[in-house]
C-alpha cells in the first residue's frame, strides 16, 4: 500500500486545522458580541459548507484561481501562487470549508459565557484583546477542543472540495480520500479497505477520547448543528 495518499492528508489536516484556529478566534469573537447589521450575512457567509455541495464550493474556487481567469492569472504571474492543482490551493479550499466547524463551537462557548466575566476584566482596565486571551479562551477550553477536533477529522474526511481544486496529482494533491476512490475504480478492494480502515480507526479514536473527556459539549454542538 502506498502511504503518501495518507501522510499527505494528515499534513492537509494539521495545517488547516492550525490555520483555522488562529483565523477562526477572532472570528467567533466578533460573531458572538457584535451587533454589527452585517452579522448575519457573514453568519450566513461562515455556515454556507454545511449545508452547500462540496462541488459546488469546489468548482467556483476552480473558477476563481484558474490561471484563465483574471484574479488566478494575477496571482499567478505576480505573487508566483498557483492554486489550482497544487497542495497549497487544497489548503485554502480546506479553511473555508471547514469553517464552520471551528467556528461554530468556539462563537457558542464564548456567547454562553457570563458576561460578568467580561464586565469585570473591563473594570480591571484590562483590553479587549486581553480579556480574550487571558480571560475567555481559558474558560472554553472543551469548545476550543471541539472545534480542533471537528475541523481536523473533517478535513481528512474531504473529497469533493480536493477534488475539484487539487485534482488527483500522486503526492502533491492525491489524499487518501481520492486514493479510496481510485482503488474502487480499479475493483483494487484490498487497498481500498486498508485506507479506509486506517481512517476509521483513526477518527474513532479520536473522537473516543474528545466524548470521554469532553462529552457533554461534544454532543451539544452536534445537536446544535443538526
Amino acid at each position: 500500500m502506498d502511504w503518501e495518499p495518507l501522510i499527505l492528508t494528515f499534513q492537509l489536516a494539521l495545517i488547516t486545522t492550525a490555520l483555522l484556529l488562529v483565523f477562526s478566534i477572532p472570528l467567533a469573537y466578533w460573531l458572538a458580541f457584535s451587533k454589527s447589521k452585517i452579522k448575519p450575512i457573514v453568519e450566513t457567509l461562515v455556515s454556507m459548507p454545511l449545508v452547500l455541495p462540496p462541488t459546488v464550493l469546489g468548482f467556483y474556487l476552480l473558477i476563481a484561481f484558474s490561471p484563465a481567469n483574471a484574479f488566478g492569472q494575477w496571482l499567478d504571474e505576480v505573487v508566483g501562487l498557483r492554486l489550482v492543482f497544487s497542495f497549497e490551493g487544497l489548503v485554502l479550499a480546506s479553511v473555508i470549508y471547514s469553517l464552520p466547524f471551528m467556528v461554530h463551537p468556539i462563537q457558542s462557548g464564548l456567547t454562553n459565557l457570563s458576561s460578568s466575566l467580561r464586565d469585570a476584566a473591563y473594570v480591571l482596565g484590562k483590553s479587549k484583546w486581553t480579556t480574550l486571551w487571558k480571560v475567555l479562551l481559558p474558560n472554553i477550553r472543551p469548545a476550543l477542543l471541539t472545534g480542533i477536533v471537528l475541523s481536523f477529522a473533517h478535513t481528512i474526511g474531504e473529497f469533493g472540495v480536493v477534488l475539484m481544486i487539487g485534482g488527483n496529482i500522486p503526492g502533491k494533491t492525491k489524499v487518501a480520500s481520492i486514493a479510496i476512490y481510485d482503488e474502487v475504480e480499479a475493483m483494487n478492494y484490498a487497498a481500498a479497505n486498508a485506507y479506509s480502515l486506517i481512517l476509521f480507526a483513526l477518527t474513532f479514536a479520536i473522537l473516543l477520547v474528545v466524548y470521554l473527556f469532553n462529552g457533554g459539549y461534544f454532543t451539544t454542538v452536534f445537536k446544535r448543528n443538526d
